[in-house]
């Protein structure tokens, strides 16, 4: 599997092959670039085309350079649902789609990341999203709405009417991030598991469509839509950040 893994990155980001694994880092910057270290398995796919199907698990140890990295990184599975990496790096033919996902998720403020209130939102989690299959052109429509997302209270409402459709489930995982950890992911039809050094974080009924692929990244943006309605994007400053992941064994 590892020989199928690709890299994509921004300018000055790299993705580096270490001995028994990867190292993903992003230079300091300002809030002006978007910055991205990523390694997958699907960005020259079709969304159809992606490899993965329950059952699966995968495994792997990672750490990161510091425990607030600002923006965004993790590793796990999903459908690449916006065809760009939450408004940057825009995945060429490939229209959005409500997301599948199931992965270990690190999120700095300002993100906000979850429709569903009392499961975390931003911070160090693990969580799954499932979403009907709804074809891109039929979500066109959906469009027109954004331009009201400024009103605070048609946002709110259509938060509530998101959180109807996509369902969520989440954990805050509470582990020194910079130091390895053995994580894993099981993936089933009717469940998700996810595991740290072997004892349970999350068992969860909240399972994903297939098919999904497979990622590891590392950025500096962030996407807000919390309870009020607050509807952000960007990029942040931060300081060179670095993800080391190793040993990734994958069972299916």
């Amino acid at each position: 599997m590892e020989n199928v893994l690709k890299p994509r990155c921004t300018s000055g980001s790299s993705v580096t092959r270490m001995e028994d694994g990867w190292r993903l880092e992003i230079p300091a910057g300002g809030r002006d670039t978007y910055r991205l270290a990523q390694l997958d398995d699907y960005v020259v796919l079709s969304r159809r085309s992606f490899h993965h199907a329950p059952p699966w698990t995968i495994s792997l140890q990672a750490k990161v350079s510091a425990p607030d990295l600002p923006g965004t990184w993790g590793f796990g599975l999903w459908n690449d649902p916006f065809g760009f990496s939450l408004g940057f790096g825009r995945t060429e033919g490939r229209l959005p789609v409500l997301p599948n996902a199931a992965w270990f998720f690190h999120a700095s403020p300002p993100n906000w990341l979850s429709f569903r209130d009392g499961i975390p939102a931003r911070g160090f989690f693990a969580g799954s999203i499932n979403s009907p299959h709804i074809p891109s052109l039929l979500l066109a429509p959906a469009l027109l709405a954004l331009p009201l997302l400024v009103i605070r209270p048609v946002s709110r409402l259509l938060r509530k009417l998101a959180a109807r459709v996509v369902r969520q489930d989440a954990v805050e995982i509470l582990v020194d991030v910079t130091q390895y950890h053995e994580y894993s992911v099981s993936w089933l039809r009717e469940k998700c598991i996810f595991h740290i050094d072997g004892k349970p974080m999350l068992e969860t009924p909240v399972s994903p469509h297939p098919p999904l692929g497979l990622v590891f990244w590392i950025d500096n943006q962030f996407a807000t839509w919390d309870p009020k309605g607050r509807l952000a994007y960007g990029t942040l400053d931060n300081h060179a950040s670095i993800l080391d992941i190793k040993s990734i064994e994958i069972d299916h």
